[in-house]
């Protein structure tokens, strides 16, 4: 029963629901909007650590006939949201039959990952101060890599990322007198052609930049009518936080050019914003030592992911990091709508998470 981004509510109620079996001291709701956090207190001083998945699904049709598959037309997990759910329920199991001997560990179930908005919301919300941690640990599968290989990257691992909307406005004209209306076809046509050649490195370091075209439009579907409106929408993509200023200043630049050249209204605006995010060091060392001592094949990113990720939001209140885990050389890749987050993963997950969470707390695992 996968729900879309800020509309998790039913979700956020089976997962609460489930946790109650491994008693909690503590379960927050509504935070960042559906968000739960369940809480393991030792009530005595020491490390705090969060580790966090995602509640939301996609607007994407699943296809296949497993029995577990989506009931709601049009919406699935094809980006294993609900294989990261499962492991976070797995760590609460770990917890409930081994809490923490000093310090705490909040299970972070975070709403609206893939609109970037979640955890910025997560963080803005009044109840964070009831969950804040020193640490905050994350995963996501990766289809693609051997299945159990444990991959990380210190420093900047997801790009930072957000959608532009270009709107322009001008006037509508007889379709035989085009020239008595202002048409915002030519501006399109070269807002597009700009955009596509902005890209200023292929290689993934400080100075790559892409800004990709996912739609346009122009005018009604009328052929007696010249259009008097159009948009473009491209998402920008960068490495770094820095990099995107100045790559929003240069597409900003090249839509107040072609509007201006063409006496038309323009309005910009933004959704799915994501910041870059980035990997403690000393985080990804305790990582590695539990894929170590765990028995898994451990592998280091060359160069960062191009796909984003909102859990950066979380490195600005405390050290955070994100590793990976391969799901398997032949699956079809996340957001697919055949892909399938593979059960097996669960168990190396949780072994991960709670390894880890056990050297930052000082105690054996």
């Amino acid at each position: 029963m996968p729900e879309l981004s800020g509309d998790e509510r039913e979700t956020a109620v089976r997962i609460c629901q489930y946790l109650k079996r491994f008693g909690p001291d503590g379960i927050v709701k509504g935070i960042g909007g559906e968000g739960v956090a369940a809480i393991f207190d030792s009530d005595l001083t020491g490390a705090s650590v969060t580790v966090r998945c995602e509640l939301d699904g996609l607007p994407i049709e699943e296809t296949g006939n497993l029995a577990y598959r989506s009931q709601i037309p049009g919406r699935g997990h094809q980006c294993g949201h609900d294989g990261h759910m499962a492991i976070l329920i797995g760590v609460a199991a770990m917890l409930a039959e081994n809490r923490p001997a000093r310090g705490r560990v909040v299970l972070l179930f975070q709403p609206a990952e893939e609109t970037g908005k979640g955890a910025r919301a997560v963080v803005a919300d009044q109840k964070f101060a009831a969950i804040r941690t020193d640490h905050f640990l994350s995963v996501h599968n990766m289809p693609g890599h051997e299945a159990h290989r444990i991959l990380l990257r210190t420093g900047h691992v997801n790009c930072a990322s957000r959608g532009m909307c270009i709107k322009l406005t001008g006037k509508t004209a007889h379709a035989s007198m085009p020239e008595t209306g202002i048409s915002p076809a030519p501006a399109i046509a070269e807002i597009i052609g700009a955009l596509n050649a902005i890209p200023t490195s292929q290689q993934m370091n400080e100075d790559f930049a892409l800004a990709t075209i996912v739609h346009a439009n122009l005018g009604e579907r009328a052929f007696g009518v010249a259009p008097a409106h159009g948009e473009v929408w491209a998402t920008l993509r960068t490495v770094t936080d820095g990099k995107m200023h100045r790559l929003v200043q240069t597409a900003e630049a090249i839509a107040g050019h072609a509007a201006d050249k063409h006496n038309l209204g323009l309005e910009i605006r933004y959704d799915d914003i994501f910041n870059a995010c980035e990997n403690d060091a000393a985080l990804i060392e305790h990582l590695r030592e539990s894929a170590n001592r765990s028995g898994y094949a451990v592998e280091d990113l060359h160069e960062p992911l191009r796909f984003s990720e909102d859990f950066g939001e979380y490195g600005n209140v405390g050290s955070s990091a994100m590793f990976f885990i391969g799901a398997g050389t032949d699956l079809p890749a996340l957001h697919n709508p055949d892909y399938d987050f593979p059960d097996e993963l669960i168990n190396t997950g949780v072994t991960m998470f709670y390894t880890t969470v056990c050297r930052l707390l000082g105690q054996n695992a």
